[in-house]
């Protein structure tokens, strides 16, 4: 019998534990070297197949921009493949937006691959991965469903085995926009290319992320993050382009280290102590997987 919904369906967020700069293509897109972990920080999709091809968004929590990559996602996947049906998306956004921590990618990979299961298209993996690229740099690290090394502008993955750790994450309220980041003057595009294995060797403290100076210097909120996590847990530092900052918290079944006290944080800021995954949640969900 054909699935006609698909309920509470998970879209975590990640962290860059380092993010280098190694150099700029002519059209302008950076190339990065970078390792993505998922973590248990998530917002839940709810997909309802519908007969008449329309595709509609509910927003059960914060209201989200009028045509999102999630609507995207759906009509580029609808426009691909063929398909008739259409869908009803509802999303329940609890990973900040703005923050550097995948959500807007994460919600995209969820609807491409609960589409794919719930139209009844069977698509590998790796096709999804192709058409998610075209949408956006994470879209493929989203979909591949591993914590993973990550190089070109996003979509050269090689998966990695992580130890379980936790992390302490703090997301202020200003939200800073990746384009800003990437185009600051202080940016660093010519780190030297790093070696996985060096990374694997020591995963919290390696490198370091070259978007965090522009960051801090366009918004004085990051800096104040990353002091006062830096307070509580030790080394801190920014993932992705912003403006959440994490720190290491700690291995085995509990945090050994202490968020930053509730009591403490500003107005509008979020701290959350997170726990990585293995694996992502739909990780079986391609064909073939």
């Amino acid at each position: 019998m054909a699935l006609s919904a698909l309920f509470d369906l998970p879209a975590p967020a990640k962290l860059n534990l380092f993010l280098h700069v190694v150099g700029r293509r002519a059209d302008g897109y950076h190339l990065i070297q970078s390792a993505f972990v998922l973590i248990d920080w998530y917002d839940t999709l709810h997909l309802e197949r519908r007969s008449d091809g329309r595709l509609q968004r509910h927003d059960l929590g914060a209201v989200l921009p009028a045509d999102d990559l999630c609507l995207r996602a759906a009509r580029l996947l609808q426009a691909e493949s063929g398909c008739a049906f259409g869908a009803d998306i509802s999303i329940d956004k609890r990973v900040p937006w703005g923050a550097g921590l995948g959500g807007g990618s994460s919600d995209a990979a969820t609807v491409l691959l609960g589409l794919n299961r719930l139209w009844g298209l069977h698509w590998p993996r790796a096709r999804l991965q192709a058409l998610g690229l075209k949408l956006g740099a994470d879209l493929p690290f989203f979909l591949g469903g591993r914590n993973a090394w990550v190089e070109g502008v996003g979509e050269r993955l090689t998966p990695i085995e992580l130890a379980p750790r936790w992390w302490a994450v703090l997301k202020p309220p200003a939200a800073l926009p990746t384009a800003a980041v990437y185009g600051h003057p202080g940016l660093v595009r010519d780190t030297a290319p790093a070696i996985l294995s060096d990374f694997l060797a020591d995963p919290p403290g390696f490198g370091r992320n070259d978007l965090q100076t522009p960051a801090v210097a366009l918004c004085g909120e990051v800096g104040e993050a990353l002091a006062l996590l830096q307070a509580c847990c030790g080394a801190s530092r920014m993932t992705g382009s912003g403006s959440a900052v994490f720190a290491e918290a700690g291995a085995g079944d509990a945090p050994t280290k202490a968020m930053v006290d509730a009591d403490a944080l500003p107005p509008s800021w979020v701290g959350r102590m997170c726990r990585g995954l293995a694996r992502h949640p739909l990780v079986g969900w391609a064909a073939g997987d």
